[in-house]
């Protein structure tokens, strides 16, 4: 669940600052991808837990009326929901708090749920909400089955080499980049050798998601930069989340690399302009008709 501050800024350490707006949402980075991959059109699954607190049957339930099948996700009574504290600006920039709760507790029974959906499936969308080691687990399985592996390194935390190898598609935003290479992500120039560096640490194909900037792909084939859509930006909670199914989405049913970022940055950009997590996330006819729209 997400709890939303809006203010005019940020508050500087010791200082206190009077917001406009508080707002819940439900959100969490899996169920926000797993929402916005309906809403592209695909048949999405969700693994994972909630907590024994008021949040969790909120969250099932929404998660359900979008038409994500919830039967992998469990309860621990003994654990909250896994929560985010974010701060939005006048920018529409955030920061974020985040803690696991029942999402760190995910284990055997998870794991044994994400393999029993890979069969069929064009598609793994991994984040770092859960446990490295069940990370790497059914990341390993996915492998074996051909099924792709998209790896969302967030909140951001130490990845291991083996999770980097097995994935397909990385897909960092700049703050995510920079933990992952060591250097900062700024701007497409160092988001091009950020690429360079993940590439040879095993990683498929590396999706850098620079915010107002756009995005910026590479693959052993083919790399570019694809511009950000001209929309008018309110709140940039779960943009990188519709982002990221988007683009899972439109690889699944064949797009090339390009075409596929230019479908996310899309999907992204008409996020930032609703308020919300998972109620931000636009519908597939939306995102084409934006496409349309501004790159005939």
């Amino acid at each position: 669940m997400d709890l939303v501050t809006f203010s005019p800024r940020f508050p500087r350490p010791g200082e206190t600052v009077v917001g406009s707006r508080f707002l819940t949402y439900a959100g969490g980075k899996g169920a926000n991808q797993a929402v916005a991959a309906a809403r592209m059109g695909a048949r999405s699954t969700m693994v994972g837990r909630v907590g024994g607190d008021i949040f969790g049957p909120q969250l099932l339930d929404g998660l359900a009326a979008a038409g994500v099948d919830i039967s992998g996700v469990g309860v621990n009574a003994d654990e909250s929901s896994g929560i985010a504290v974010i701060g939005v600006d006048e920018t529409a920039q955030n920061r974020i708090t985040q803690v696991l709760g029942a999402n760190a507790t995910c284990g055997p029974d998870q794991a044994a749920a994400v393999k029993f959906g890979l069969p069929g499936a064009a598609a793994l969308l991994l984040q770092l909400e859960v446990s490295i080691d069940l990370s790497l687990e059914v990341a390993r399985e996915a492998r074996a089955q051909g099924v792709s592996v998209i790896l969302d390194p967030g909140p951001v935390r130490p990845v291991p080499a083996e999770l980097l190898s097995l994935c397909d598609v990385i897909t960092p935003n700049e703050t995510e980049a920079q933990a992952l290479v060591d250097f900062p992500v700024t701007g497409p120039e160092s988001a091009a050798k950020a690429a360079e560096v993940l590439l040879q640490q095993g990683v498929g194909t590396a999706v850098i998601k620079l915010g107002s900037q756009g995005a910026y792909f590479a693959s052993q084939n083919s790399g570019g930069m694809v511009l950000p859509f001209q929309v008018d930006a309110v709140d940039s909670v779960a943009a990188g989340d519709a982002f990221n199914s988007a683009l899972a989405v439109s690889l699944a049913e064949g797009k090339s690399l390009e075409e596929a970022v230019i479908v996310a940055c899309a999907a992204g950009g008409l996020s930032v302009t609703r308020t919300g997590a998972q109620d931000s996330i636009p519908e597939r006819d939306l995102v084409e008709e934006l496409v349309r729209s501004q790159r005939p």
